[in-house]
């Protein structure tokens, strides 16, 4: 989905911590959290348990393309987890309140609704991921390299479409002039 935009990390980190803390939407909080540090699919996000978010790694077969893949829980998610202690390992983490997994159309109506911002959906937290690597590399080829093997792409120049970057570039040179 090329439609969709990525967040501001930092900020999104922020305001997923404060929906967790204040109790206002503490599963959807873990979400984007969980989200923006694992660079999942909403799909496989929405497979996640408590138990494999509590885990130091966890091993996932991705739904869309049948490949098992190892992710690391991060400092980030490690810190939301410090608010579910409670919480029962086998229950699948972002349910609502009536004990169903989220749907993805929830997860979307929940985005527009914190994020209020055009072109917004649950595909912006793996988005969000993919910039941050990106950024945190110094925008590197091997960034691009490590997401597209990550993303399961065919080419850095999918990657490179995925994250918006050539069209950023593109607009730049207008900007420049």
């Amino acid at each position: 989905m090329v439609g969709s935009t990525f967040l501001d990390f930092d900020k999104s980190h922020a305001k997923a911590l404060k929906l967790i803390r204040t109790g206002e939407n503490p599963t959807f909080g873990l979400l984007v959290i969980a989200g923006i540090n694992l660079g999942l699919r909403i799909s496989d996000l929405l497979q996640l348990k408590y138990g494999d978010l509590k885990a130091l790694s966890l091993t996932i077969v991705e739904g869309k393309t049948k490949k098992t893949r190892k992710l690391k829980v991060n400092h980030n998610i490690q810190q939301a987890m410090e608010y579910f202690k409670e919480e029962n390992e086998n229950f699948f983490a972002f349910r609502s309140q009536k004990g169903s997994v989220y749907s993805s159309q929830h997860v979307n109506r929940l985005m527009k609704q914190y994020f209020k911002r055009d072109k917004i959906s649950s595909h912006s937290l793996r988005k969000t991921f993919g910039r941050r690597v990106w950024d945190n590399n110094q925008q590197s080829e091997k960034a691009l390299l490590y997401l597209s093997e990550l993303f399961n792409h065919t080419s850095i120049s999918v990657t490179r479409k995925y994250l918006g970057i050539r069209q950023q570039e593109l607009d730049d040179i207008y900007m420049s002039l």
